[in-house]
C-alpha cells in the first residue's frame, strides 16, 4: 500500500514537472499590421528582418505573423486595432492622428538636422525614455520601438517647385501636425491623406505633389506618377511599433526581456536604417529601370534660407507656445533636448 502511495507520488511529481516544464517552454504567435506592401524598403529591410531577430532572441518561442497592404487592418485603423486587440502589434504612423500624441511631435519639427534616419531613431528612442509626458501618450500600449525618417522632399507632377513662388497654392500630400503647420507657412494647400492613397490622387490631379520620404516613392511608385523631385529639408514624420498592453503584459518576463534586446534603442535605430537610409539609389534604379522621367533640383542655400526663415524655425516657436498653452510645459525643453540629441 506504501509502495503504491510512493508509486502514485512520484507520478504526479513528474506530471506537475511536465506541466511545468510545457508552461515555460510555451509558444506565442503574434500577428502585426503593416500598410505597406511586401515589396516595400519597409518589409524587406526592416519589418520582416525585426520579426526574424525576434524569433531568433526568443528562441523561436515567438513568431511573428506580418499581414502588409493594410490586409488586417487599415493604415489609419491600426493604433486603435491594437488597443483592442484586432492585431497584436502594429506598425503605426502618427501623422494619422493629428493632436493624439502632441509631445512627441516635436520630433517632426522642419529643417531638424537629423543626419540619418539610424541617428532619427536614436534620437527618437532616447526622447521616449527621458521624457514621461511623451511615454504617457503611449500608455495605452506597450511600445517596442519609435523612430524617424529621413526628411522628405516635394514630389510633383506638373509644375516643377525651384522657389516659394512656385509652391503657392500647389495642393500637397503631408502628414498631420508640424508638416501641415510648415506647409501652410510656406503657401502650399496641405491635403492630409492615407500614404496608400497618394498613388491615385497624383495620378488623377487630385492634389498637385506629395512632400515624402524616398521610402515612400519607393514602397508606393509616386515615381511612375510624378517625375519632378525638389530636393529641400522638409520635416520627417515619425513611427512606431506598439503591442497591444493586455497581451504584452500577460507574457513571462523572459520573453518581454528577449523581445525588448531587439527592439527599444537598437530596434527602433535600425528601423530607421533600414527602411531609409539606403532608399535613394534604389529608386534611381527603378526611375533607370523603368525609363521613367526624373528632374531633380536642390534648393540653393540663398532660397533655403527663405523657405527656413517663413517655415522653419517660426514653426517651432509656435509649436512651443501653442504646446505650453495647452499645458504642455516641457515644449522648449523638449526642442532642446533633440537638438542637443542631434
Amino acid at each position: 500500500m506504501i509502495r503504491q502511495m510512493l508509486k502514485s507520488a512520484a507520478c504526479l511529481a513528474i506530471a506537475v514537472s511536465m506541466s511545468g516544464a510545457a508552461s515555460w517552454a510555451q509558444d506565442y504567435k503574434f500577428t502585426l499590421a503593416d500598410q505597406n506592401s511586401p515589396t516595400s524598403l519597409y518589409e524587406m529591410n526592416a519589418i520582416q528582418p525585426w520579426a526574424k531577430r525576434v524569433e531568433e532572441a526568443t528562441k523561436g518561442r515567438v513568431k511573428i505573423t506580418v499581414f502588409p497592404s493594410q490586409t488586417l487592418v487599415k493604415g489609419v485603423d491600426t493604433w486603435r486595432g491594437v488597443k483592442s486587440g484586432v492585431t497584436d502589434i502594429g506598425w503605426c504612423f502618427h501623422g494619422y492622428w493629428a493632436d493624439m500624441t502632441p509631445n512627441t511631435d516635436v520630433l517632426t519639427m522642419p529643417f531638424l538636422p537629423y543626419p540619418s534616419a539610424e541617428k532619427a531613431g536614436e534620437v527618437a528612442w532616447k526622447m521616449y525614455e527621458k521624457f514621461p509626458a511623451i511615454q504617457r501618450e503611449f500608455s495605452d500600449v506597450k511600445v517596442l520601438m519609435l523612430w524617424v525618417s529621413t526628411s522628405h522632399v516635394i514630389l510633383t507632377k506638373k509644375k516643377f517647385v525651384k522657389t516659394l513662388e512656385d509652391l503657392k497654392g500647389l495642393k500637397i500630400r503631408v502628414s498631420g501636425g508640424p508638416p501641415t503647420d510648415q506647409m501652410r507657412a510656406l503657401g502650399g494647400v496641405p491635403m492630409l491623406l492615407p500614404q496608400p492613397d497618394t498613388y491615385d490622387a497624383l495620378d488623377k490631379g487630385v492634389i498637385d505633389g506629395a512632400a515624402a520620404s524616398w521610402e515612400a516613392m519607393y514602397g508606393f511608385r509616386f515615381y511612375e506618377v510624378a517625375s519632378n523631385y525638389t530636393i529641400v529639408p522638409m520635416s520627417g514624420v515619425y513611427f512606431s511599433m506598439v503591442m497591444n498592453k493586455q497581451k504584452w503584459n500577460s507574457l513571462p518576463k523572459d520573453i518581454q526581456d528577449a523581445i525588448m534586446s531587439v527592439s527599444g534603442l537598437e530596434g527602433s535605430k535600425a528601423m530607421g536604417k533600414g527602411a531609409y537610409d539606403s532608399a535613394v539609389p534604389i529608386v534611381e534604379k527603378a526611375i533607370a529601370d523603368g525609363k521613367y522621367a526624373a528632374n531633380r533640383y536642390v534648393i540653393p542655400p540663398d532660397e533655403l534660407a527663405r523657405w527656413r526663415k517663413i517655415g522653419g524655425e517660426p514653426i517651432w516657436e509656435d509649436w512651443i507656445k501653442k504646446m505650453e498653452g495647452k499645458g504642455h510645459a516641457q515644449a522648449r525643453e523638449m526642442l532642446k533636448a533633440v537638438q542637443d540629441l542631434l
